[in-house]
């Protein structure tokens, strides 16, 4: 296993490009394939891709506050300790993998946004804390660690299509009704791939990292860094509050952040209280982070600081999310997404289908990356077939959901953050996170297969 994840990764370095250009090739492929396929014209496509192209500027926001608000809590000085605790249990290479791992895995399935910005983090502070004890760790493999959590989070409580569906009011309400989360979410066949993938992945991960002195340390390369380069490390430094002027005190006043705090949490509470971090939603994320970042670093000064720096790190989410959003609008304008999903119904039988939706949905993610997106135009195909089958509703939204986030392994969309915030190349970590995707397939394959019969 090591000489093949070291290979794979040599591989993936070498040829796939940068996360830019992955979308861009991404685009044109798709375009060629809606050409071909469907009736559209190629002035007709440019236009379902133009129409297409601004329509994730409110999640392209909402993403870029996730990151922002993110790095800020986390590099709070409560947050910092914890997450320096937390990476000083790793003992070696093998136990720092495990950690960021299995760490990334658990956050990821309780929330989505968690899993992806702690479970970046904390494999740049594990990567940072075992370069400081001369413990040499292949750093592009603990960020492929820390990537794990959006390989299993459609099976978790914040899975957008199990969440939707168990929602008064959904779109295909009058098709299916309402599915509750015992259909979906905790159906044996999900936690069984769940507690699979926790053991597994950390396992498989470990089984590939590379001997001491082949192994690629944090801050050895250009494209490599922690949370920036420097002294500081990307951690933000205090300001001396001497000799400051009446309104640079408010910046530094604790009564002040303290009273946006008490404000925020009057609404967060009842929302926490009423909904649990099942019902929470990105907005609502973003909102809980904000408050924690501001009370944890107990001023405006030190939160600017902190924020500052994560907004360095969300240039390539602000600029990349609008060519996934043509390709979005190509894929549900052209007839694309029907075209492809009809030649899995096609050759599929009650017993082979969930399987066939489950690759049908790898496959849809490369092109449209966004997981609530992904069931608002793959949905109603597969809840037709679905009932045309004889399947069980859940079974096909938990098919859609469990292929929807296994092919993250190699879909450099959701991997931006992440490698914002680690600087590295989408080659750098992706040959290692396919080796997981393979093995997240097979595993869900098996037991929707099997399981869920």
């Amino acid at each position: 296993m090591r000489r093949f994840g070291n290979a794979l990764a040599a591989f993936s370095t070498r040829w796939v490009p940068d996360a830019f250009v992955f979308a861009i090739i991404l685009s044109a492929l798709v375009f060629g394939m809606a050409l071909f396929l469907t009736e559209r014209t190629p002035i007709e496509l440019v236009g379902d891709w133009y129409g297409g192209f601004w329509n994730l500027l409110e999640f392209g926001m909402q993403m870029t506050l996730v990151l922002v608000t993110g790095y800020a809590l986390a590099s709070s000085p409560p947050a910092r300790r914890g997450i320096t605790w937390l990476a000083g249990r790793a003992k070696g290479p093998l136990s720092a993998v495990a950690i960021t791992a299995l760490g990334a895995a658990l956050l990821g399935i309780v929330h989505w946004g968690l899993g992806l910005i702690a479970g970046a983090l904390l494999a740049v502070e594990v990567a940072r804390s075992c370069k400081e004890r001369g413990i040499k760790v292949h750093f592009p493999l603990l960020a492929a660690s820390g990537y794990v959590g959006l390989m299993v989070w459609h099976s978790g409580l914040s899975g957008s299509a199990p969440l939707l569906v168990n929602t008064p009011g959904h779109f295909l309400e009058d098709e299916i009704g309402l599915i509750p989360l015992s259909e979906t979410i905790f159906q044996p066949f999900n936690l069984v791939f769940l507690v699979v993938m926790l053991i597994g992945a950390p396992l498989l991960l470990m089984s590939m990292t590379p001997k001491a002195d082949e192994s690629e340390e944090i801050g050895e390369t250009d494209d490599d860094g922690p949370l920036g380069g420097g002294p500081s490390g990307g951690r933000p430094t205090k300001t001396e509050p001497s000799a400051l002027s009446a309104a640079q005190r408010l910046m530094h006043s604790r009564i002040l952040v303290y009273a946006v705090v008490a404000f925020g949490l009057v609404h967060l509470l009842p929302a926490l209280l009423r909904d649990g971090i099942v019902g929470m939603d990105i907005n609502l994320l973003n909102f809980t982070f904000l408050m924690a970042g501001l009370g944890l670093h107990g001023t405006l000064a030190s939160y600017s600081t902190a924020a500052a720096e994560g907004a360095k790190n969300a240039s390539a989410v602000i600029i990349q999310f609008p060519f996934y959003a043509g390709i979005m609008g190509i894929m549900e304008s052209s007839g694309l997404l029907q075209v492809i999903t009809q030649w899995f119904i096609d050759f599929s039988t009650p017993f082979s289908y969930p399987f066939w939706a489950l690759i049908s949905a790898c496959l849809v993610n490369l092109a449209v990356p966004s997981g609530g997106g992904q069931w608002a135009v793959q949905g109603p195909v597969v809840m037709g077939a679905t009932e045309t089958l004889g399947i069980e509703p859940g079974v096909g939204v938990m098919a859609v959901a469990m292929g929807d986030q296994l092919t993250n392994g190699i879909q450099p969309f959701w991997a931006l953050p992440l490698l914002a915030l680690t600087r590295l190349r989408a080659g750098k970590i992706l040959g290692y996170s396919a080796v997981v995707m393979c093995f997240g397939i097979v595993v869900a394959s098996l037991c929707i297969t099997f399981l869920a019969a």
